[in-house]
């Protein structure tokens, strides 16, 4: 079935509603322009009145729920130089590969130059074209480096809660004044 006003394919319950003196069958958009009718007089040689028959409600449209999506790969450190010479193994230029994977050309020397990063979808694509490895699992490692402290730097509230967790009993720094 069809909106009587805009053309629409309905997907959902058609709406019938009275746009500008005519009773039509209506999408969800178009049934906005008008009043909806709730239900059908019963005298249909009987003018419609709008105390009766019609009355404004609002079209509430439900949202689809938004997919969560869970990042599980990363792109390798040294990615542009990995296609470059991937691309030119194979003897390929910038246009040849980005017919093959539908991607521009211009896109593509950006890539290579590092000045942009691809996204899973056209690392994938690469990574098919190319047969490389870009796309890596995300890696838990914990850094455990320990940035050393200058010495004109005193005692923050990060320091004491360390000290505190430890239980160690030094003496605080004097900070200096600024």
């Amino acid at each position: 079935m069809r909106c009587e006003v805009c053309g629409r394919k309905i997907h959902t319950e058609p709406i019938r509603a009275i746009i500008e003196g005519a009773k039509l069958i209506v999408c969800v958009e178009c049934s906005k322009h008008g009043k909806v009718i709730l239900h059908e007089e019963a005298d249909v040689s009987q003018k419609p009145t709008a105390t009766k028959s019609t009355m404004h409600l609002p079209v509430i449209i439900k949202k689809p729920p938004v997919a969560q999506v869970q990042i599980s790969q990363e792109l390798i450190h040294d990615y542009a130089n990995k296609i470059r010479t991937a691309r030119e193994k194979l003897l390929l230029s910038h246009e040849d590969l980005g017919k093959k994977i539908n991607e521009k050309a211009s896109l593509l020397k950006h890539i290579e130059t590092g000045r942009m990063a691809p996204n899973n979808q056209l690392a994938a694509k690469l990574e098919h074209a190319l047969k490389i490895k870009l796309l890596v699992p995300i890696s838990d490692e914990k850094v455990t480096t320990t940035i050393p402290k200058a010495a004109s730097q005193g005692l923050t509230l990060g320091d004491l809660i360390e000290m505190d967790k430890t239980g160690e009993e030094e003496e605080p720094k004097k900070r200096k004044p600024s």
